[in-house]
């Protein structure tokens, strides 16, 4: 199996996408896929579009392993060989033990890489990780001549990074086909748009979002409504909550919202350390998430008049009706969200404490709640 500890694709205690056996809830997308391949139609380049963790990077990876299991399809040849009705192939096939493995030559995955120098995950793709790609395009095609990069996610990539890409997909190398995984389509150059078809995936619906924990092997047991009400139809975001204890953060964080304007400083301070160990970087992403959702609802009761139909905290609804009583002031809590994140963004790009950090976010948050 190869070394995924520092892939920021996988989330860390699920199953990485290339092992994910099925997708679910992607059928439309499959289907479109599979009628360009059959039809002699096959693009060079694919945008897989949608909200994060709806299974664009599965999908990706079921395109990969198909397209170097299977030969071109001949619409000459009556009696051929069948036309495939679906993405699947055997686990068994030796195509997908390679894939599996992480050597299988005609793949590449790209995603964001290691600093040599500070040892973590770069910000962006760079230039140098697009390039190494020209090496890979010279090496002689196995499998019926097929290449297939993995780009994840396209979103990634820095303004040089997308002008490399940009000249391969003028003049995409010969039987290669790129798959490049976008969460913000805004965010890529029009340029790379256009020379890409789209294959757009949604959200799931809660019998969808069962089935696709099952098969990560996640039991969410009684927090089901709860995970499926805060990761709004992503299941990786659904897993990225079961597996680090995102429910009891977020309750956390609500339990503090309810203390506001008086600040629970001491459960404020145990929160804040707790993002900010040794290790934490992903707990400190997730807090941060939580806080942008808990506040995104809050704003929304205000807007509306009333709080979510689903609790996902005890008392959710009661803190959030106080905090954003009316229009005024979940507009209020909107600009306050848009500017105590954006500080604790820069704070972070410049390496300032974590804990400190947090901490600062939820004064913020305190000055701008309503007396009680």
């Amino acid at each position: 199996m190869a070394d995924d500890t520092q892939d920021p694709t996988r989330i860390p205690g699920a199953p990485h996408p290339r092992e994910t056996v099925n997708l679910i809830g992607q059928d439309a997308a499959q289907a479109a896929f599979l009628d360009a391949f059959n039809g002699g139609r096959l693009h060079h380049a694919w945008l897989l579009t949608g909200p994060r963790g709806v299974g664009k990077a599965t999908l990706a990876w079921r395109i990969a392993r198909f397209l170097l299991a299977t030969p071109d399809p001949d619409p000459d040849d009556m009696f051929g060989a069948p036309v495939p009705a679906t993405l699947d192939v055997s686990p068994d096939h030796p195509v997908a033990r390679r894939i599996a493995a992480g050597a299988d030559p005609g793949l590449k995955s790209v995603h964001r890489t290691e600093n040599e120098k500070t040892k973590r995950l770069r910000d962006q793709i760079t230039i140098d990780d697009i390039r190494a790609l020209g090496s890979f395009f010279q090496l002689s095609a196995t499998d019926g001549g097929r290449r297939v990069v993995i780009i994840d996610a396209a979103d990634d990539m820095n303004v040089n990074a997308a002008n490399a890409l940009l000249k391969m997909l003028e003049e995409p190398p010969a039987r290669t086909t790129l798959l490049l995984i976008c969460h913000q389509p805004s965010r890529l150059l029009p340029t790379i748009r256009s020379r890409c078809r789209t294959l757009r995936l949604g959200t799931l619906d809660p019998q969808q979002m069962e089935q696709a924990m099952a098969q990560a092997g996640v039991d969410p047991g009684p927090d089901a409504t709860a995970l499926a009400e805060l990761s709004a139809g992503s299941v990786g975001d659904a897993l990225r909550l079961s597996l680090l204890d995102g429910l009891k953060i977020y309750r956390e964080v609500i339990h503090i919202l309810g203390t506001l304007p008086n600040l629970d400083r001491g459960r404020a301070l145990v929160l804040a350390e707790a993002a900010a160990g040794r290790g934490a970087e992903e707990k400190l992403d997730l807090l941060y998430t939580l806080i942008d959702v808990a506040l995104s609802r809050l704003a929304r009761t205000g807007a509306l008049g009333h709080p979510p139909p689903v609790e996902a905290a005890p008392d959710e609804g009661a803190i959030l009706m106080r905090l954003a009583p009316h229009a005024q002031q979940a507009r209020a809590w909107a600009q306050t969200a848009q500017t105590a994140l954006a500080r604790a963004r820069h704070g972070r790009a410049v390496n300032l404490d974590p804990a400190a950090l947090v901490l600062d976010t939820l004064f913020k948050l305190s000055e701008m709640a309503p007396a009680r």
